[in-house]
């Protein structure tokens, strides 16, 4: 092993190796309590936590080597398995590789029947049904549109939307330009 892999690696472990070291002082901090009951014994370790501690060398003993391994270890582990849950939305893909999305695409989001839809574009369609066929089609049925002056939000999504009547609206007019009464 060349010296550079053995830095790159003692580097990637060093944390979990003082983690160790440290934990060696409790285990002797526990191997010195007095009591038969755990209550007893963690009451007892309390008084000598620092007695365990004053020396900073860790604990040679034994009992106490195999703590400290264990906590290392378990640190260890955990970063582990903390990292391989990590959120990958795209499994097996590579970052990068998105796509526009096709008809096909859409396809189990809409609703067979036109009026079931929340109309999104022209094409683009989102049924309103709260249990579609398969679960994990179901999604969120808010939409909030934004856009600039005349780029048709009014044309071309809230009045279509709005003449299906088949859900609750809260609509926004601050110049009043939908109302006409």
């Amino acid at each position: 092993m060349t010296t550079k892999k053995l830095t790159k690696l003692l580097a990637l472990y060093l944390p979990y190796i003082l983690l160790g070291l440290a934990a060696t002082n409790f285990g002797e901090a526990w191997r010195l309590a007095e009591g038969k009951e755990l209550g007893d014994k963690i009451m007892s370790m309390m008084g000598t936590i620092p007695l365990a501690f004053a020396n900073p060398l860790p604990s040679l003993h034994p009992l106490d080597l195999l703590v400290g391994l264990c906590c290392g270890a378990g640190l260890r582990l955990a970063v582990y398995l903390r990292g391989k849950n990590a959120k990958k939305y795209r499994h097996g893909m590579e970052y990068g590789s998105a796509r526009w999305g096709t008809p096909k695409d859409i396809e189990p989001f809409m609703a067979p029947k036109f009026e079931d839809n929340i109309i999104l574009t022209k094409t683009e369609r989102l049924m309103m049904s709260n249990r579609p066929p398969d679960p994990k089609n179901a999604r969120n049925k808010n939409v909030l549109v934004v856009g600039g002056s005349g780029s048709g939000k009014t044309r071309f999504w809230l009045k279509p939307n709005l003449l299906q009547c088949h859900s609750s609206y809260v609509v926004t007019d601050p110049k009043g330009y939908n109302y006409r009464g």
